[in-house]
């Protein structure tokens, strides 16, 4: 994969000045610092709550599912009791830091890619035992006119640039923690500064909210398979309970759906890709944050590191597994 240049979006590098206009930072438009959405409508942990010394909080199904919901802040106190009442057990172990997971730039990169591999065999493995037959997105009311009858299968790097008109070019690596990482709230690229951490976040907010407002059925769609959400960093986890299926139009929209099987919960995502810099940015439809990104070239492979930016100004490193499609019974 090519490394991402500095330079405008359009021109093809991650630390664009962010397209479009009418968003400014903390502007009536944005949500503000306490008023954190995320992907399934749950508030998140306070400061504090998680990797800051609060209290730890019974788990529900691994550090991701914890990340993405309620995470012990005091209203949920006693849903969290209740939980642990009836025998969960807690998930403190897992969490590590999780709030606070940035992609700090790492020493040894081939043990990060190590991990990875070793995440993604015990995710597809505890997938398989406790969620044979995936699917969350059959009762999903655009899923006809998405026209995708095997949400499993994925797109190589070659089909995807075909697809959307890369031609022969090749994927830009966002790599996060390796290529792109955070340093002194500034993004960088290889060693050269692309961004403020806030201007970054600001570029995935721009280009999410590119896709143009469209029926599904009046585009066609390439899936890009189903994907677990966990923790990045970790050879070993809890097992996830949030899952995306995602699919790509020849336009570049990013659309598909994110399920919570722990609160059996599932909601429609949207974005887009800004075809310059290859960065695919989408989020819950009808929500501003937090949005999730990474490198629509990560989407072709096995693990896909990613960012989630968040209504208080964090963001969040995880990762992407793809799920291998079940055998028919």
């Amino acid at each position: 994969m090519s490394r991402p240049s500095t330079g405008a979006i359009g021109a093809g590098g991650p630390g664009a000045a962010r397209p479009g206009a009418g968003y400014a930072t903390g502007g009536a438009g944005r949500p503000t610092a306490g008023q954190l959405n995320n992907f399934l409508d749950v508030p998140r942990p306070s400061s504090g709550a998680v990797g800051a010394g609060g209290a730890a909080r019974p788990d529900a199904g691994g550090a991701a599912a914890d990340f993405f919901r309620d995470g012990g802040a005091a209203g949920n106190t006693a849903a969290a009791t209740q939980r642990s009442a009836a025998g969960t057990r807690s998930g403190a172990e897992n969490r590590q830091n999780f709030a606070d997971n940035r992609p700090s730039r790492v020493e040894n990169r081939q043990e990060l890619q190590q991990d990875r591999v070793e995440r993604r065999d015990e995710v597809r493995n505890q997938v398989k035992e406790n969620n044979p037959r995936l699917d969350f997105w059959s009762d999903h009311q655009d899923w006809a006119a998405w026209r995708i009858n095997h949400p499993y299968r994925w797109a190589t790097w070659g089909a995807l640039a075909g697809w959307v008109g890369y031609g022969a070019g090749s994927a830009t690596s966002y790599d996060y923690g390796s290529d792109v990482y955070y340093q002194d709230d500034a993004v960088y690229s290889g060693d050269q500064q692309v961004a403020t951490a806030d201007e970054y976040a600001q570029q995935a907010d721009a280009i999410a909210e590119s896709a143009p407002d469209t029926k599904p059925e009046d585009s066609e769609w390439l899936p890009l398979g189903v994907f677990a959400v966990t923790q990045d960093g970790q050879k070993s986890g809890s097992e996830p309970t949030l899952f995306m299926q995602l699919a790509v139009s020849k336009e570049g929209i990013i659309s598909g759906t994110l399920s919570n099987e722990a609160t059996k919960e599932t909601q429609t995502l949207e974005g887009m890709i800004d075809k310059a810099s290859q960065r695919a940015a989408w989020g819950v439809k009808g929500k501003q944050r937090p949005i999730m990104e990474t490198g629509i070239g990560n989407l072709t492979q096995d693990t896909a590191p990613a960012l989630v930016h968040f209504a208080d100004g964090q963001t969040q490193q995880c990762l992407l597994v793809r799920l291998e499609e079940p055998k028919q019974p």
